[in-house]
């Protein structure tokens, strides 16, 4: 690319490195408490493991690095994602700048990201998964679009970081690449990249990044997939028929959901001289046709054949995420005019980027007044500072993971561990005082859970202790409301 095209799109990388700033700076200012997959970080990251359960460890991994150079923050976890994100972003861009002539729709392109309710909104507030897939793919897709259209050694390695990178963040991950060389190898032209030597290079690499990990999952298949398979064929006693019936019926409706507002908002920003796009085509055109093709496909031989019941419109990333450059690449085979199109565009744009990180910080703020409380308005931070001032605990062992994570977040020196996860076990024999905290359900028993008393029981031989409960007020509370926690201590050594 040379220095003039750097500098025709360098204002898009701007206008979203400016954005990705913002909404770390709304979740900073949002709430101390982590939701799920901040929390699951935050806890997983007392150790390093070439696996942590059902879903495959770059995230982890990353994360964990980051934490041992900073310390465990939740501006470290929210820096995280937002830079992968604004990478992946740029990675999309610069996609977009190798297959769309025209610079309006290389911006069209690119911040069409944004109309993706699953990208702009979802992924900022939880699914760090998801973020790492959708970076593994934007890179892939670079390399390999890179591969057909100015192969070099660079491009062909770039693809293979992304497949290995993508197959640790999602094993769903493997459709992507998969349905990119059926699809470029249905095409005469494209065929000699796909047979280029240089494509070694790209599964060496692939195979390295992510050859610690195929380690692990060889001996630990059931308990990595046992999860998700379980949430995919979650069918009941439904008859094979129902079954795929739902499985399509799920399929169908997680496109509609993925797709539906971007289709909307370039049908509405482009309107009537769309239609031209809807019949033309180029090679790039056709490309992603099949490749969107070979993926949906896949996903149906998984009803049809695995007992696939339920497909989530987030699963669809690591396709579906090349449908506005999709478009813009029909748009401008129609040689549809965008100058107009462009500035309405940018409107729509404006209103996302501002609306979002107000519909983030609201969702939880919003609280104050409606009485509807999420899990970022849980005062985890409050309660811990309460019981660290009767004394200092040890090591922690909490009722689950999310709130294993948070207590951690502000005791990182001490080791938590969570009841749902056995796999993190570390010798307690002399830590002590041992904190044990739980969560209060609303009306619920205040005695310490059966699980957690067989815990102690099993683990350190304890009988079980005094369980005593502590209330906090909400963050944006509304009136007194006031979050209860179950907690106890266990100060004799087992």
């Amino acid at each position: 690319m040379t220095e003039t095209n750097r500098r025709d799109i360098s204002w898009i990388f701007a206008l979203l490195a400016a954005y990705f700033m913002l909404q770390v700076g709304v979740r900073l200012a949002t709430s101390h408490s982590l939701d799920l997959d901040e929390a699951e970080q935050v806890f997983r990251s007392q150790w390093l493991a070439a696996g942590y359960g059902p879903q495959p460890p770059f995230y982890n991994w990353l994360q964990y690095t980051v934490f041992q150079l900073t310390g465990v923050s939740l501006a470290a976890l929210s820096v995280v994602k937002n830079l992968l994100l604004f990478i992946s972003y740029l990675l999309y861009g610069l996609t977009a700048r190798l297959v769309l002539r025209d610079k309006a729709l290389v911006a069209v392109a690119t911040l069409g990201l944004l109309t993706i309710p699953q990208m702009v909104f979802e992924m900022q507030r939880d699914l760090t998964h998801t973020v790492a897939v959708f970076f593994s793919a934007s890179i892939f897709f670079y390399g390999f679009i890179r591969s057909l259209k100015q192969p070099s050694l660079a491009s062909y390695l770039i693809a293979g970081v992304g497949i290995g990178f993508g197959l640790l963040a999602k094993y769903n991950f493997a459709i992507l690449p998969a349905a990119a060389l059926i699809a470029a190898l249905a095409d005469a032209r494209l065929r000699p990249r796909i047979f280029d030597r240089r494509l070694v290079l790209t599964a060496v690499v692939a195979l390295i990044i992510i050859l610690p990990h195929l380690f692990w999952l060889k001996d630990n298949l059931d308990f990595a997939t046992a999860r998700t398979l379980e949430k995919m064929t979650a069918s009941g006693h439904a008859s094979y028929l129902a079954q795929v019936a739902m499985g399509v019926s799920s399929l169908a409706l997680a496109v509609i959901s993925f797709a539906g507002l971007t289709v909307a908002i370039f049908a509405i920003i482009f309107g009537k001289s769309l239609r031209p796009a809807l019949g033309s085509g180029s090679q790039w055109t056709q490309l992603l046709e099949r490749m969107m093709l070979v993926f949906l496909i896949g996903i149906l031989l998984l009803i049809v054949f695995g007992g696939a019941a339920g497909i989530k419109d987030r699963w669809l990333v690591p396709m579906l995420f090349i449908l506005p450059l999709y478009v813009c690449l029909k748009i401008e085979a129609a040689g549809v005019t965008t100058a107009k199109a462009f500035r309405r565009f940018m409107a729509v744009v404006a209103i996302i980027m501002i609306g979002v990180p107000a519909a983030l910080y609201g969702s939880v703020a919003a609280a104050r007044f409606t009485g509807h409380y999420e899990r970022l308005n849980r005062p985890y931070a409050p309660m811990l500072e309460t019981l660290r001032q009767q004394a200092e605990p040890a090591a922690i062992l909490a009722g689950d993971s999310l709130l294993a994570g948070n207590l951690r977040q502000d005791i990182p020196g001490v080791p938590v561990l969570s009841v749902d996860y056995p796999g993190f076990s570390p010798d307690l024999s002399g830590r002590r005082p041992l904190l044990l905290v739980w969560l209060l359900p609303k009306d619920g028993s205040e005695a310490l859970p059966p699980d957690m008393a067989q815990w102690l029981q099993t683990n350190l031989g304890a009988s079980t202790p005094e369980a005593l409960v502590i209330d906090k007020p909400y963050f944006y509370q509304r009136g007194d409301d006031r979050y209860r926690f179950g907690y106890a201590w266990v100060n004799q050594p087992g």
